[in-house]
Order: C-alpha cells, then structure tokens, then sequence
C-alpha cells in the first residue's frame, strides 16, 4: 500500500532596491524615495521522488526559484522607479530622463499593490513551467525590515 506524500511548501527570499513615492498619501511617503525590498516566494508541491536524479527529494530547486523571480520581477524592479500610470508629472518627468529605468504600474505602488503584482505575474510562470505539479501558494513583499504585505493562493 502506497500513500501520497504531504504536500510541502518551500520559499526563497531575494531583494532588490527600488523608488516609488504613494502620491495621495498625508505624510512622508508623498515625497519621491526608496526601498531595500525583500520578496519570498513560497511554492507547494510534492517531494520528487526520483532517485539518482538531480532534483530527487526537492520540492523544486531554490535556483530555479531564484532564476524565475529574477527574470520576471527583480531584474525589472531592481534600480527603478515604479510609479502609478496616475501619477502624471512623476511619469512625464521620469520620461524626460534619458535611459530611466521606469516601471509605470496600473496602481499606486504601496507595498500591497505591489505584492498583488508581482503575485499575478509569478503566479502563471511557476505553474506553466512544472506542468502544473506545484503552486505558488504565497509570496511576501518586504517594504522595510518591520513592514510587508502577504498574498495567499485563494
């Protein structure tokens, strides 16, 4: 009799440094500055069972984790500026700076909005890529070291 193995979730953490500036905002955060962001990206799925293989005994290897996240997220977000599509005079004259790594997001760039994003683009690229076998069950977006924001799979 054979039994199914738990599922078991595993995460990597990178960080990157980016801008923003939250325009509607009462206080200090209305002033254009930035971030040293951490992202942990959680994935579930079953422990490969395949012996004499390279990923045996991993849910997935870190690397490729760490591979994905860079490619979709970190490389685009590391040293830019990301700023609302809203905030116009931010968008024009980060426009008029030749060479600007400006990233125009859909919605105001608190670290909710951001993790959301960041969550939907992962999201079908982690599935896509393992057939399916695995999830991304959760990812966490540090703001600062005492600030973040959680997004869970439904």
């Amino acid at each position: 009799m054979t039994s199914k193995q738990p599922a078991i979730s595993i995460t990597r953490r990178l960080e990157f440094d980016s801008g923003h500036r939250i325009p509607n905002h009462d206080g200090q955060c209305k002033h254009l500055h930035g971030h040293r962001y951490a992202i942990e990206v959680t994935l579930t799925g079953e422990v490969a069972d395949h012996p004499g293989k390279a990923d045996d005994g991993m849910v997935l290897d870190f690397g490729d984790i760490k591979r994905l996240t860079n490619q979709y997220i970190v490389d685009l977000w590391d040293h830019a500026f990301l700023v609302a599509k809203e905030d116009e005079s931010v968008v024009a004259f980060l426009a008029t700076l030749p060479n600007h790594k400006t990233v125009v997001m859909e919605h105001v760039p608190t670290v909710e909005n951001l993790a959301n994003a960041a969550f939907a683009i992962l999201q079908p690229v982690f599935s896509k890529n393992f057939g399916g076998r695995l999830e991304l069950s959760a990812l966490r977006l540090y703001e600062t070291p005492n600030c973040w924001a959680d997004v869970h799979h439904p």
